[in-house]
């Protein structure tokens, strides 16, 4: 079925599926990213419970290293892990309702192109009754 034989409604139900289905995409694709820099913080975390309270220690500060504290690097991470948690649990809830709405969209569609297709169509022929 071509898109000009595709009835409007068909249409509009297909587009927002479609947009649902980017949605989904793009929370993946978030989600995808801060489990990443979570990995990054904990691994941070464990050479810097590593070094010794006298060690020098730097951070990253645009393209540039400055000196800082182990004990305020330590704590400076674990802040930006407890924010990737926060992040991540509200991509998984965002994630989880996308995939009921497209659950819910699908069944949408395919019954009112089932119901559509149980009535007839005034505007094709009928080919069951004699001319």
């Amino acid at each position: 079925m071509s898109s000009q034989q595709m009835p409007p409604w068909l249409q509009e139900q297909l587009g927002k599926l479609q947009q649902s289905q980017q949605n989904l995409q793009s929370t993946l694709a978030q989600k995808q990213q801060v489990e990443l820099e979570q990995n990054e913080y904990e691994k941070a975390l464990e050479e810097l419970k590593k070094a010794s309270d006298d060690e020098q220690v730097f951070k990253h500060a645009g393209s540039i290293l400055i000196k800082s504290t182990k004990n305020d690097l330590i704590a400076e991470i674990e802040e930006k892990k407890e924010l990737a948690k926060t992040k991540l649990t509200v991509l998984t809830k965002q994630e989880e309702r996308i995939k009921e709405s497209l659950q819910e969209q699908e069944k949408k569609i395919q019954e009112m192109v089932k119901s559509s297709a149980n009535t007839a169509d005034p505007s094709q022929p009928k080919t069951d009754q004699p001319k």
